[in-house]
């Protein structure tokens, strides 16, 4: 069966053979057609009483190891996730009528992977991450502000090394779905689920 490129970005993709290759030619797409944040993507953990939460992060990269985004450890969700390592992620390009979903388990990524992508960032960014106590009560704007002040000051010269608590997350899909819209909700949905002999894919009632 016919798997090239073009017609994984056509739309065709029922009979893609693996997900990370179809995941990549949806996301050139949606990178062309999103008017802004195309690896937007809304992540979901539990808290320790087994609460859903979600919230919208971004995508860093995307190999077949699995889905990488950046936070802070002590922030909200990566509280939940040190005490249930396990996430769930939706890709929502509405100039495509397209959706991804996947799910898995969550490692950190290495130290030298987190410093590689935290020096890419811009100075203010980084600046930014030491100036922020995420998820924390925040007294007032002006506190903030002071914050980010303070840390510009003391890394005027030379670089901003990164905060010990800023760190990235690696989800490993055991399952991701593809869904493109259809006229009248005759959706088209593809789920690949990982087997010890690699993936398996299933077509779904929309």
């Amino acid at each position: 069966m016919d798997t090239s490129s073009d017609q994984l970005k056509s739309g065709d993709f029922t009979e893609a053979e693996e997900p990370f290759r179809l995941f990549t030619a949806w996301m050139e797409e949606a990178r062309r057609s999103e008017p802004n944040d195309p690896n937007a993507m809304a992540l979901a953990t539990v808290d320790a009483d087994g609460l859903p939460d979600v919230r919208m992060v971004l995508l860093k990269e995307a190999t077949e190891a699995g889905f990488v985004f950046y936070t802070n450890v002590e922030s909200a969700k990566g509280v939940e996730l040190t005490q249930n390592p396990k996430a769930a992620l939706v890709f929502h390009w509405k100039s495509l009528r397209r959706q991804v979903r996947a799910r898995g388990p969550v490692t950190r990524v290495t130290d030298a992977e987190a410093d590689e992508y935290f020096a890419s960032r811009p100075r203010d960014s980084r600046i930014g991450a030491w100036a922020s106590q995420q998820s924390r009560p925040l007294e007032s704007r002006f506190a903030f502000e002071k914050a980010i002040a303070s840390y510009t000051a003391k890394y005027a010269i030379g670089g901003v090394p990164r905060p010990p608590y800023w760190i990235g997350y690696r989800i490993a899909p055991v399952q991701i779905e593809f869904w493109h819209d259809r006229p009248f909700r005759l959706h088209d949905r593809v789920r690949f689920t990982r087997t010890a002999d690699g993936w398996v894919r299933t077509r779904l009632y929309p």
